[in-house]
């Protein structure tokens, strides 16, 4: 008889940290009395998230995993939550959709049924059965407690969730949507407990995911920055083929299990990319959401610096919020408008370090434009100030949002021209755009809210000046 191929049972990548002993097996034997029995690949990582120091805590204080969809992975939270509620802990489960979090509830509410608990609507105090629960039921408010045990909360995110109350265990469930604001809210509920742990599951982010907690949690614990912290995931490293079947098996551990080939295929239709980020667990490595995607600007980075065919044209951009300032440049070359960030720093230091550039360079520059309310015309009267000739050029609206549309053609266009900066190819390749004025005009911002946008707008800035600048001809004398 042919053996039936089951999916890979181990992470294809992983952290975890050594541990001789895990409370995974106690935990395993609760669950497995429902019934149910976990899959191997359920039962290590169970183990994994459950590790104990030699002090009985929790090794991993955060526990981050990635399983593609239709898996089980949520399995796995209500093996950790059954055990925590027999033990006595205080459980915040958080969901993106108040249905994923609904479902968790009535999950939860299966297993203590299997195991023989009853749910009772009302008790006397000093009464209460040893195999009772109760069960608030309100959508989007559920919430279990066992009488001689601890509590569930299901809670749908935001930014305010989870404030002014305490738990032992944070679960972050759909974690592909976690925001930094709610992380902000949340991550201190399980300050006070003296065996705190966070665990977040979900899929890799797609198009139209809002989260960036979770990527960036993956990769700092995957590098080893993370104190205290683990992660698996079931991926590929790159984009595969949607009918490779292998790397189905590779990368859903239930393949052959209740997850069947047929199924797979009825799954495949035109978007290769989210086939891959959905069953396959791929991790892209440029933002889906940005206007500009990180190939698109790679494909405009300069081998060998062309020759210059211009003056200088100087843009710069001080952030809306007030904080900094940057100062990019572009140039007409050869080969198109090359375009580079010269610095960005913060407005407190001044505008000293800006005019000092120009003013040593003032015979090379053709323009200077300079966008941001309220700094305008305190730039205009320092560089009046220095003795610096060039009249500053002070954007409208709608020069704005033509120097942004001129940006976007040009990009398209293959016009524009770069170094390869680092921290620009950031910034580029993560943005969105958003609106300015009331005549469709945009522009662009941050996806992640740590990215200066400023450094592009400065680039734009310049661009837009490149365009637009005229040469002085110098007048020859004829005979």
């Amino acid at each position: 008889m042919e053996e039936i191929r089951r999916g890979r049972q181990t992470p294809t990548q992983s952290f975890v940290l050594p541990y001789k002993e895990t409370e995974g097996v106690e935990a395993l034997k609760i669950y497995e009395s429902t019934g149910r029995e976990a899959q191997e690949w359920q039962s290590l990582l169970t183990c994994d998230i459950m590790a104990v120091n030699e002090d009985g805590l929790w090794l991993h204080t955060r526990f981050g995993y990635e399983v593609p969809r239709r898996n089980g992975k949520n399995e796995v939270i209500g093996i950790r939550e059954l055990y925590g509620l027999i033990k006595g802990e205080r459980i915040l489960h958080t969901a993106h959709r108040t249905t994923t979090s609904h479902a968790a509830f009535e999950r939860l509410i299966t297993l203590l049924d299997a195991m023989g608990y009853k749910e009772y609507q009302r008790v006397k105090k000093g009464e209460e059965p040893a195999d009772g629960y109760t069960a608030f039921r309100q959508f989007g408010l559920e919430s279990i407690k066992l009488f001689f045990g601890g509590v569930v909360n299901f809670r749908t995110r935001s930014s305010k969730g989870g404030l002014g109350e305490g738990y032992d265990v944070l679960i972050i469930d759909e974690a592909q949507e976690y925001e930094t604001d709610q992380e902000s809210a949340l991550k201190y509920v399980v300050s006070d407990s003296e065996n705190p742990q966070t665990i977040m599951c979900g899929t890799p982010p797609t198009a139209v995911s809002s989260g960036t907690v979770f990527e960036k949690f993956r990769d700092k614990t995957l590098s080893g920055g993370n104190q205290d912290s683990g992660w698996a995931e079931w991926s590929v490293s790159e984009m595969t083929d949607p009918y490779d079947v292998n790397a189905w098996y590779e990368c859903n551990p239930s393949m052959g299990i209740f997850l069947t080939e047929r199924d797979i295929i009825a799954e495949i239709g035109d978007d290769d990319i989210d086939f891959n980020i959905q069953r396959l667990g791929l991790w892209l490595k440029y933002n889906q959401k940005s206007a500009i995607n990180e190939n698109e600007w790679k494909a405009l980075q300069f081998n060998d610096m062309p020759d210059f065919d211009s003056k200088l044209s100087i843009g710069i951009k001080y952030s809306k919020d007030g904080l900094n300032v940057a100062m990019g440049v572009a140039v007409k070359t050869t080969a198109g408008i090359f375009v580079e960030v010269l610095d960005c720093r913060q407005r407190r230091e001044g505008n000293d370090w800006m005019l000092n550039f120009i003013k040593n360079v003032e015979k090379q520059v053709a323009q200077i434009v300079v966008d941001g309310q309220g700094a305008q015309e305190v730039f205009s009267k320092d560089i009046n100030d220095w003795g610096i000739k060039i009249k500053p050029i002070l954007p409208t609206v709608k020069e704005v949002t033509t120097a942004n549309a001129k940006f976007e053609n040009a990009i398209f266009e293959k016009t524009l021209k770069h170094g390869g900066q680092p921290s620009l190819k950031q910034v580029v390749s993560n943005c969105e755009k958003r609106a300015i004025g009331t005549n469709g005009g945009f522009g662009y911002k941050a996806i992640h809210p740590e990215d200066e946008i400023s450094l592009m707008d400065c680039i734009i800035l310049a661009h837009w000046s490149a365009i637009n600048a005229k040469e002085k001809k110098i007048q020859k004398a004829s005979c």
